[in-house]
């Protein structure tokens, strides 16, 4: 343990903790400062946006002198000046490695084009079509949000390049055109079901038949390049059984920036429709009440 101790000693050299001591001694020093103009700022300074930049000035200040000051304390330590561009560049590394990320990203979407300007994409939590890709960051039309089926919120959104390293991103429109789209419509028990499934399976192939055969056209280019395989394009109807009444999910192919366009033909012929037949009764969550006197009996 003694021993330990001599060599940790003699490791820290006189000159090795007079230069410790000085930057600390810098350190202090240099953060005083910072503070004083701080606080003087603060107590004459009346404009708050004025007083933030002035703030934000003295920190960037107070940064690039200080680096400076411990650089011009240790750099007469280091055995050689490749050494000490060494040590630099990787401390440079470290405070731009947002920006160095962002290049990377950058390099990526050029070279393996997971999108291009024009494409609707998802990424993270953010959804819209791309309007720009630049050296740190890509900007899109935000979409969704507290608007409904994908429609534009009308808000640009800057994303940094560096998220595409990070997060799952999903491509509506590269490879395949089309996307999977349901609609639920549920009707009562008492309700003729069959002959709903009948009418929702006839007005979903008059609105959406004719998309089929351009998207086994599409399949077929894409499966030169990915693995998509589909064996059933047409559209269908699903039935299931709800707590409240017996769901009919219709499910077609659409493109899509048609997707609430599509939907609202579809209910608008599902209304018109529906009303032509007693027999067929849309339902919604409902309660129950039974007196005494209208109990079933056995």
């Amino acid at each position: 343990m003694n021993e330990y101790i001599n060599n940790l000693v003699v490791s820290f050299s006189t000159p090795t903790m007079e230069k410790i001591i000085e930057t600390i001694i810098v350190i202090v020093i240099f953060s005083l400062l910072r503070w004083i103009m701080s606080f003087t700022i603060g107590r004459n300074c009346k404009d708050t946006s004025r007083c933030y930049y002035l703030r934000r000035n003295v920190k960037q200040v107070y940064a690039i002198l200080l680096i400076i000051a411990i650089s011009y304390i240790w750099i007469s330590s280091f055995e050689s000046i490749a050494t000490f561009l060494g040590i630099a560049s990787a401390g440079i590394a470290i405070a731009l490695h947002d920006a160095i990320a962002n290049m990377a990203g950058w390099i990526f979407i050029l070279s393996r084009t997971p999108f291009k300007v024009g494409d609707r994409i998802q990424i993270g939590k953010t959804s819209g079509d791309v309007i720009d890709i630049r050296l740190f960051q890509f900007s899109v039309i935000e979409m969704g949000n507290w608007v409904q089926a994908d429609q534009s919120t009308g808000r640009i959104v800057h994303i940094p390049n560096s998220i595409v390293l990070k997060e799952p991103l999903a491509n509506y429109e590269t490879g395949f055109d089309y996307i999977w789209h349901e609609i639920p419509v549920t009707v009562t028990f008492e309700s003729n079901w069959e002959k709903a499934k009948r009418i929702l399976t006839g007005i979903s192939e008059d609105k959406t038949e004719k998309l089929s055969n351009d998207a086994q056209a599409q399949i077929r280019r894409a499966a030169m390049k990915y693995l998509i395989y589909y064996k059933h394009l047409t559209p269908i109807v699903y039935t299931t059984v709800l707590g409240h009444g017996i769901s009919l999910t219709i499910r077609y192919i659409i493109k899509p920036r048609q997707r609430r366009s599509s939907e609202e033909k579809i209910w608008e012929a599902i209304l018109t429709e529906f009303a032509k037949h007693n027999d067929i009764s849309l339902a919604y969550p409902t309660t129950r009440f039974y007196t005494q006197e209208t109990l079933p009996t056995h």
